[in-house]
């Protein structure tokens, strides 16, 4: 037996950081809109639960990403593949990810995304060059450690 799964990632503002990784990674924005309006009409959940962002309805403690080419629930937009949940909490990010993702660049291309994802809002925090290789390490738009190889 297999499992789904998806990496969730606290977060201050998980549209801006749904934004960012979605260009990262060129990745599509998940769109809940049609589940969220149909369940505000039903009297489901409450309008205060909601944001918009990109124009339409949006969970407001909520946002996703998910791989372009994965399949999805037409009526929730939820991905069924590769994907990344963002979630509010309430507190800063205060100490290193014991988790982080590694961005793999085609050959000689590292430069050229790492200066990419700086124009983003990354920020490089340190390169690594070791016998073993060489990578850069950046923090995404609230300080998530993430590497570049």
């Amino acid at each position: 037996m297999t499992l789904h799964w998806k990496v969730v990632i606290d977060a201050q503002d998980p549209h801006a950081q749904a934004d960012f990784w979605a260009e990262t990674l060129g990745y599509a924005v998940e769109d809940h809109s049609v589940l969220i309006e149909e369940l505000l009409g039903f009297g489901a959940v409450d309008e205060s639960l909601t944001t918009e962002s990109h124009g339409r309805r949006a969970w407001r403690d909520l946002a996703a990403v998910r791989h372009p080419d994965d399949p999805h629930e037409d009526k929730s937009g939820t991905g069924l593949g590769r994907r990344l949940l963002f979630q509010r909490v309430p507190e800063p990010k205060t100490v290193k990810n014991r988790l982080h993702l590694d961005v793999h660049t085609p050959p000689g291309q590292r430069e050229a995304e790492v200066e990419r994802l700086v124009g983003l809002g990354a920020s490089v925090l340190r390169i690594v060059d070791e016998p073993s290789g060489s990578w850069q390490v950046l923090v995404d738009p609230e300080g998530n450690e993430f590497c570049v190889q």
